[in-house]
């Protein structure tokens, strides 16, 4: 995706992770930055093809600016346990990139013909351009959603800018969405690998301020064009729609504000899954102070009765069920008292670790929506906490008066410490959980779980 100017390139060291299976609130992924997310439905499956933040670094690349090498994709069927496949496709093996510009930004993935259609962008070497450089998206092909996938010998001639969007209509019509300071849109052969039309400019959308990162979908007959826009000084979300794919659209209103942390871009897509809508995004959640490294998000998403969407006000605890039995991080909140709770990160330097509770003052609480306590019967909790006073937290169920479930006395240790606490009267079902500090003395909280 480009970012004030989508002709800055930079280098970077690479940042490699192996596949593993991730558990999540928001943001989503926690062990890696991932940004620009592409949600699709396949076989059942949420699949999420972002981009890949890294960090460059003195005499590789332009530090403090965007870097991207590679893609990953990542995989879920609850919403809430993410698996991470690995990388999908890299700089250095697409023929036609420049494999020195780290510029792999927003991608996408649609299935047709048997096969899986993996869209992204990539710089290549431009002598007639002053930067030296321009974009081109290119295809990548693969027999699953996962990979491995084969990257094409050239791009998609007639094609260029960032941030493609392949949207495949009900009558089997395939499109292809990208921007390039306008966003484009020409229609597909159905090889999926040539335009079968001349691209136009979609007219009718904001003359000012920067757009990019179109995403399209369509519900009830009505085709949504959503899309970042800096109408002020960073990205909001905003959407337009049509009776028809190729316009023309009429603007309709903001689906996201703009991030009220500053974080300067955002990016999305929506899907329907199991009856529900979902907005996929990403914020600087793992990287506060520098806004390059970005992580992605998702929450519920709904619509009025005449089909505009209504505003999404971003969570932190995000969507999906959590069981009792995994660890629950609470700094993952629903809602969390005015006085005496706050979140911090674990450790500063390494914000992969995550984040922590801080609970200072007598009835202070936090609470966490929507655990599952199935039906069989927890008789113990354990809580990772830590306090050089010790303190006593009382958990609760649903409601400030509800019934509670257990009392943890925190020891009075410097270190982190995993107690374990009996179980006072167990709930079956799904419940919201209280933690609510008795006294006034500071107990800090990573995560708890049951037994």
């Amino acid at each position: 995706m480009h970012k004030y100017s989508f002709y800055l390139f930079i280098l970077s060291i690479p940042f490699m992770i192996t596949a593993n299976d991730l558990s999540a609130q928001n943001p989503i992924i926690t062990d890696q930055f991932t940004a620009d997310p592409s949600a699709r439905v396949f076989d059942g499956r949420v699949y999420v093809y972002p981009s890949h933040d890294i960090l460059a670094a003195e005499g590789r690349g332009r530090v403090g600016w965007f870097c991207m090498e590679d893609y990953h994709v990542f995989s879920s069927s609850n919403l809430t346990d993410w698996t991470d496949h690995g990388v999908i496709v890299s700089q250095n093996k697409v023929q036609w990139a420049d494999s020195t510009a780290y510029s792999m930004w927003a991608p996408d993935c649609v299935f047709k013909n048997d096969r899986y259609y993996f869209y992204f962008p990539a710089a290549v070497i431009d002598t007639t351009s002053r930067w030296g450089r321009s974009f081109r998206i290119g295809v990548a092909t693969s027999e699953t959603p996962y990979g491995p996938f084969i990257p094409e010998t050239e791009p998609i001639e007639n094609v260029r800018g960032i941030d493609p969007n392949p949207f495949i209509d009900k009558d089997g019509q395939a499109y292809l969405y990208w921007s390039a300071r306008k966003i484009f849109v020409a229609k597909l052969k159905d090889d999926m690998l040539e335009l079968a039309t001349e691209p136009v400019v979609i007219d009718n959308l904001p003359q000012e301020g920067l757009i990019e990162g179109p995403y399209m979908f369509e519900r009830k007959g009505i085709y949504y064009l959503t899309f970042p826009h800096v109408e002020d000084s960073t990205e909001r979300l905003e959407y337009a729609i049509s009776d028809n794919p190729m316009g023309p659209f009429e603007m309709k209103g903001v689906i996201m504000d703009e991030s009220p942390t500053y974080c300067w871009t955002n990016h999305q897509s929506i899907i329907e899954y199991e009856n529900q809508w979902y907005l996929f995004y990403h914020h600087n959640d793992l990287s506060p102070h520098f806004d390059k490294n970005r992580s992605v998000r998702v929450d519920s998403l709904f619509f009025n009765e005449d089909g505009t969407i209504k505003k999404v006000i971003p969570t932190l605890r995000g969507v999906g069920l959590t069981k009792a039995s995994q660890k629950i991080q609470i700094d993952r909140y629903s809602r969390i008292s005015n006085k005496g709770a706050s979140i911090a990160f674990i450790d500063s330097l390494n914000t992969f670790a995550g984040w922590k509770t801080i609970l200072e003052s007598a009835n202070a609480w936090i609470q966490y929506n929507s655990v599952d306590f199935g039906s069989k019967k927890f008789k113990f909790i354990d809580v990772k906490a830590r306090s050089e006073t010790g303190g006593s937290i009382e958990l609760r169920l649903n409601k400030m008066n509800g019934p509670v479930i257990a009392l943890a006395e925190i020891p009075d240790e410097i270190g982190w410490n995993i107690v374990s606490f009996p179980v006072l009267k167990f709930q079956p079902g799904i419940h919201n959980l209280i933690l609510l500090l008795k006294d006034n003395k500071q107990v800090e909280l990573d995560w708890i779980n049951f037994k």
